[in-house]
């Protein structure tokens, strides 16, 4: 394929998402629908000590309630990814809000009703409702180790030992997580916005003890996900046998309240960093010890580590992780999941060293270049992140900046803040199959493994078979989140892309094969639906598959049996990452201590840019969120009785438009070959890593006030 740059093409989408056609899970219509809602616990620990159902049942329009006795434990203990135990209903209560009961109705409104009325009573015990509790269980993880940090700082000329945390968030995305499910002539059919479909059904399928043959998932559009709808909901499984028990299809949109409390969040994190230099300014270790809250029971890793040690040249690297198990839901993945608070934290730790030599903190971060990973010595695939830091300086006029933190005023008397801060994030790729039909009737069809939640990877899909291939673009149809389709490997980790657009690519060379046989040196005029309608041959299909770097055909299997097909950053010859630098300016009122953010600069290093118009929207919403985390978004634990108290988006506090100005996003695009032959690499888990740090960097440098906890508030600046 040409290395040549893509055109900038509206999105694909955009025409029915701006006028509410777009279909996600929870619009699909199906007669005789009933509704349900979940009756969460009360108590953060304990055991069901009784579950009246009978007042519920008396609500007019409530049909049943389900309960635990509605779902025989296995008959041997199976684990599931990242659960305390199976997702459905159970007598021990785990964590308060998991659900005990599920009610369903003709009506939502009776559904509701009757959910008040299923009051238990519960055998409480005692809990953890943080990492600081007397409670809570400290577990070493394995720690990422080269070369020996702790001489290495015995002998820097510069060093310094801080402290960074960041508090437990909620994703809060506009569609809520909702779930339909259909039992209907000996199949179950479930709707619901999931990153990881296949996956789905054969939990759902070892859950319900049946074959997943028979289950059936389709997630035609996500929504909102961000690493919120990677993992099986703890709804999914109740919701179907439901169906499987009515008969009848049954609905769950679940209250936002209640999603705090059900589904996976980023998790509260400290990061202890030391850091050295020796004379000529050159990093040479960093110690850095992170931990976390983790439930009893959950499998998120403690994986800070990945990014910080490969962001620079640091030769020396001690990278030591915590968890402290407590009374919660399992904590997951949230956008940039541990490269966000990790380089929050070494970003800052980063420009705190560089004010402690006096270096200029763009051009300290450039004199720690390197061409190789730290980790392990192999080769980078491509690295321009000094090539980001040159560029992005340029363009935000970095040269004019005065060090002396407290130097900068606005004309209005705001105290003026410029910040700088590096990101990274693991390149990585999944296995996938695609199916590419082209028809003489002017259609086209392209279904593929991944999902769309509104990334635009139906977007740079669309990019590299226009490109490729003369087709009608008015009737291309691409199939995402379909078991029916195609097996779907989950998207998440910035691999969507990484992963589809060289399959895409295949199948258009492959296509184009065909078509070429097909035509056996024949000259038809037309495009390809045109040249098959003067043949006479109805359509043309060509079915493609595709393995990362490395990966063996072990991992098509995988990704068929619903399991995990993923591979990277680490390859057999070369690491591969991706890139951004951050250029903030902060403006904070004199009196008040409003921050505001009238200016960034943000440059991305992610190979080719395949769909222009959907990375720069990438980039913008990465550093919004960035404003938000830093600056607005905490999920509060109640101490009492565990939980969350800012459960709705009145309390849980989100960036608004005029806390954001100009963001200003460029890409070095450069194709990483070596990579994958399009040359592309992710982008929508970068654009975040680093925003946070620059923010604080920037705030540090128009007040003078190191802030080391998010997220900063004014009485912080007071």
């Amino acid at each position: 394929m040409s290395a040549t740059p893509f055109a900038d093409r509206a999105r694909i989408d955009a025409f029915d998402k701006v006028r509410g056609a777009t279909a996600y899970a929870a619009d699909v219509p199906l007669p005789g629908m009933l509704h349900a809602i979940l009756v969460p616990s009360r108590v953060a620990k304990g055991h069901l000590a009784t579950l009246p159902v009978e007042d519920a049942m008396r609500v007019p329009g409530v049909v049943r309630v389900l309960t635990p006795d509605d779902f025989p434990p296995p008959p041997e203990p199976v684990r599931f990814p990242n659960a305390d135990a199976p997702p459905t209903l159970h007598r021990e209560i785990a964590f308060r809000g998991q659900p005990v009961a599920l009610v369903v109705a003709e009506t939502l409104e009776a559904a509701m009703e009757g959910a008040e009325h299923v009051v238990p009573t519960y055998e409480e015990q005692t809990f953890a409702a943080t990492k600081r509790s007397a409670l809570a269980v400290r577990e070493e993880a394995r720690p990422t180790v080269f070369g020996d940090a702790e001489a290495a700082l015995a002998r820097a000329n510069a060093t310094v030992d801080v402290e960074y945390e960041s508090p437990t968030q909620h994703h809060n995305p506009i569609e809520l997580i909702s779930t339909t499910a259909v039992w209907a002539e000996g199949r179950l059919t479930i709707y619901e916005g999931t990153q990881f479909a296949s996956g789905l059904k054969e939990v759902v399928a070892r859950i319900l003890r049946i074959d997943p043959g028979i289950v059936d998932v389709k997630s035609p559009t996500v929504g909102g996900a961000f690493g919120q709808k990677g993992w099986v909901q703890q709804q999914t499984a109740i919701v179907a046998r439901a169906a499987m028990l009515t008969g009848r299809p049954v609905k769950l949109v679940t209250p936002r309240g209640q999603i705090f409390h059900l589904a996976k969040f980023r998790p509260n994190s400290t990061h202890r960093i030391r850091l050295g230099a020796d004379a000529d300014g050159r990093m040479i270790a960093a110690h850095y010890v992170s931990d976390q809250q983790q439930s009893r029971g959950g499998t998120f890793p403690s994986n800070y580590h990945a990014g910080p040690s490969r962001l620079y040249g640091i030769q020396n690297y001690y990278g030591g992780a915590v968890d402290y198990r407590i009374h919660t839901q399992p904590p997951g993945h949230m956008r940039a999941p541990h490269e966000h608070p990790a380089c929050f934290a070494f970003e800052c730790a980063v420009d705190e060293l560089a004010y402690r030599i006096g270096a200029d903190p763009v051009e300290f971060r450039i004199a720690n270049d390197t061409r190789v990973d730290p980790q392990n010595g192999r080769a980078l695939s491509s690295r321009y992140l000094n090539e980001c830091l040159s560029r992005g300086a340029q363009r935000f006029g970095w040269e004019r900046r005065t060090p002396e933190p407290g130097s900068m005023r606005a004309s209005d008397g705001s105290l003026v803040g410029w910040g700088v801060a590096s990101g990274t994030y693991p390149a990585l790729v999944t296995a996938t199959v695609a199916s590419l039909r082209i028809s003489a009737d002017g259609t086209t069809r392209f279904a593929t493994t991944h999902h769309e939640f509104g990334q635009g990877i139906k977007t740079a899909i669309a990019a590299v078979l226009l490109d490729g291939l003369e087709i009608d673009p008015t009737r291309l149809d691409i199939v995402l989140g379909d078991t029916t389709a195609a097996p779907q490997q989950i998207t998440a980790g910035s691999w969507g892309t990484f992963s589809v657009v060289p399959t895409a690519a295949l199948a258009v060379e492959r296509m184009r094969a065909a078509l070429s046989e097909l035509l056996g040196g024949r000259q038809v005029s037309g495009n390809i639906h045109q040249q098959l309608a003067a043949i006479r041959r109805p359509y043309l299909t060509v079915d493609v598959s595709q393995l990362g770097p490395g990966q063996e055909a072990a991992a098509l299997e995988r990704l068929r049996r619903g399991q995990y097909a993923i591979a990277g950053p680490t390859f057999p010859e070369f690491t591969s990452m991706s890139y951004i630098a951050h250029f903030i300016e902060v403006r904070v009122e004199p009196t008040t201590r409003r921050i505001r953010m009238p200016r960034v600069v943000s440059v991305a290093d992610c190979g080719r840019v395949v769909s222009p118009r959907t990375a720069a929207s990438q980039v913008r919403g990465g550093v919004i969120w960035a404003f938000g985390a830093s600056l607005r978004e905490a999920t509060e634990v109640d101490p009492r009785y565990g939980g969350f108290l800012n459960n709705d988006l009145a309390d849980y506090v989100v960036p608004v438009n005029a806390d954001i100005g100009e963001i200003e996003v460029d890409f070095i695009n450069e194709p990483d070959l070596l990579a994958n032959s399009v040359g592309v690499k992710g982008l929508g888990e970068v654009a975040m890593v680093g925003a946070s740090a620059a923010i604080a960097n920037a705030i540090f440098h128009a007040t003078g006030k190191r802030l080391r906890e998010l997220p900063i508030r004014i009485e912080h600046l007071l």
